[in-house]
This record gives structure tokens, C-alpha cells and sequence, in this order.
């Protein structure tokens, strides 16, 4: 497939169940483990549009970068549809002031470098990516992540026999008002109030259209990053917005326990964002700010 279509790939290839949240429309490969991923970004989304529909948030960038890691994974690296995405670490970094909604949908290109490819039994069992997205030859983000990927039997060993048909999700508690973290109606809202200022429970709702897009057996990983996205919105009073995420992913948060989403100021500027799951942190996050 070496140029994009007029339709988007196969939303296999990215692990997404609705073809309406795949990104990407083609990509070509251009070099030694080097490739060009080409996608679109609408011009209106519940979650990685701003609410007043003027600009693209970070988020989608993310969002945007890991489906193409995926579509690489197995398109280009022979990993098989049906193996579980294993995400470590990301880093996203983003220029605000290119990622202004226009008239038409935004036709983003990825350049893809492979790199740390680590083999299992005859085939790629991990990698590390680093991507440039540009918009008409200006690059508008950069970003980064390691992942991995296990077969289904030894995921289901790794996670002692958990699936998403076993566990059964903790209801989720009131929401803060939507004005509060920029969104539009209740049901976007993750983060629910606490008696203790800088924390929040994770509202976790697995009816949810696209953090949970498909049935999961834990917390995604997009979900924890739009708690850290609307942690900024809460502490600066909505006066600041994310320009970059910097997150690891150090265990599975479970659904059928609380999260606890912690967040305080960095002295350099940046708002360091916990998920906590009883003692033992599940993510981390430093989350880049401007004043808006």
C-alpha cells in the first residue's frame, strides 16, 4: 500500500472496533525500518477536539502515533492480528499553534522510525518508535513509546486468567461538572471529586464509545491520559492546556478497583499526574502547560 486512500486501513490493524475512531489512511515504507504513515483528523471529536471545535489536542496526536505503531507492528513486522499491545512508555510533544481546526479535515503524515526491535521465538516481540507528524511539510508534534506484544494465552496467563468478560467494573461515581475540565456533556467526564484538594477517583465507564471502543479487562491507557489532560483543566482553573505528556505505564490498572488520579505542581512548570491503585502506582505522568 504505498499511497493513501481514499478510505481508512483496516481498523484490525489498529485495534480499533469503529471505523469512525480510526486515524490512518495508508503508509509506505521509506527507508530501513523508516516509514510514512498518512492519516485524517476530523474536524469535530467528544474528546481530541477542543470544545470550541478551533483546535486539535495532543491527545489526538497520541492517539494518532500509537495507532500507527500498531498498524506497523502487524502490517510491516508480521506480529498477528489477535496479539495484545503492551504500552510502557510515551512521550508527545506538540506545537499549539499548529494544530488550528480548518475548513477541511487535517491530513497528517508520520514519519516512523523503528528502532530496539526485540525478537521472540522468530518474531518481534517489542520495539521502540519515534515519529514526526507534520501538516504541509511543517511538523506540528513529535513524540515516542515503547511497546510490546503478547500472544493471548500468555497474556491471559500473565493477567491470571482476568478477561474482560470476568471482571465486572466499579460503577462510576458522580462526575465533576463538565465546564470545570473543558468537555461538553457528563458522560466525557473521568475525574469525580474527593475531600482531599489534588485528587480525584478515575470515573471508569466501559460504555464508554471510545476509551473503551472494544471490551477491556483494564483501565486503557488513553483514559489515564485524559485524567492527567483534565487534572490541568482542574488545577489552573482552565486557564492552561496541555502541550506535551511525558507517562509511563508501570502495572495494569484493574477495573473492578479504585483509581486515584493525584496531581501537583512541578517546580518546573509542569503539572506530575499519579494513577494509584492502593499503594502501588499504575502511571505517571509530567504533563506540559501553557496559559491559554
Amino acid at each position: 500500500m504505498s499511497e493513501p486512500l481514499t478510505a481508512t486501513v483496516p481498523r484490525q490493524l489498529v485495534h480499533r472496533a469503529a471505523v469512525a475512531e480510526t486515524l490512518l489512511t495508508g503508509w509506505r515504507r521509506t527507508g530501513t525500518d523508516q516509514f510514512r504513515v498518512a492519516a485524517q483528523w476530523p474536524r469535530a471529536h467528544p474528546l481530541h477536539v477542543s470544545s470550541d471545535r478551533t483546535a486539535y489536542e495532543p491527545l489526538l496526536v497520541t492517539e494518532t502515533v500509537r495507532q500507527s505503531g500498531t498498524l506497523l507492528a502487524h502490517a510491516e513486522y508480521e506480529v498477528p492480528l489477535g496479539y495484545r499491545f503492551v504500552l510502557q512508555e510515551l512521550r508527545v510533544a506538540t506545537r499549539p499553534e499548529y494544530l488550528r481546526v480548518g475548513r477541511m479535515p487535517a491530513e497528517p503524515d508520520v514519519d516512523v522510525q523503528i528502532f530496539d526491535v526485540r525478537q521472540r521465538a522468530g518474531r518481534p516481540a517489542a520495539f521502540r518508535l519515534s515519529a514526526a507528524v507534520t501538516i504541509d511539510d511543517t511538523q506540528v508534534a513529535s513524540a515516542y513509546f515503547a511497546a510490546s506484544w503478547t500472544s493471548e494465552p500468555v497474556y491471559r496467563r500473565l493477567r491470571g486468567g482476568r478477561g474482560a468478560a470476568d471482571v465486572t467494573a466499579l460503577a462510576p461515581p458522580p462526575g465533576l461538572s463538565p465546564t470545570e475540565v473543558d468537555r461538553t456533556v457528563p458522560g466525557d467526564v473521568v475525574l469525580a471529586a474527593t475531600d482531599r484538594p489534588g485528587r480525584w477517583q478515575l470515573r471508569v465507564d466501559t460504555a464508554h464509545p471510545v476509551f473503551f471502543d472494544h471490551p477491556l479487562d483494564h483501565v486503557p491507557g488513553m483514559l489515564l491520559l485524559e485524567a492527567a489532560r483534565q487534572a490541568v483543566q482542574v488545577v489552573s482553573g482552565g486557564k492552561s492546556v496541555p502541550v506535551s505528556y511525558r507517562a509511563t505505564f508501570d502495572r495494569y490498572a484493574e477495573l473492578d478497583r479504585p483509581t486515584w488520579i493525584e496531581a501537583e505542581c512541578g517546580a518546573d512548570g509542569e503539572l506530575q499526574v499519579l494513577g494509584v491503585q492502593g499503594d502501588s502506582a499504575v502511571f505517571a505522568c509530567r504533563v506540559g502547560i501553557v496559559e491559554c
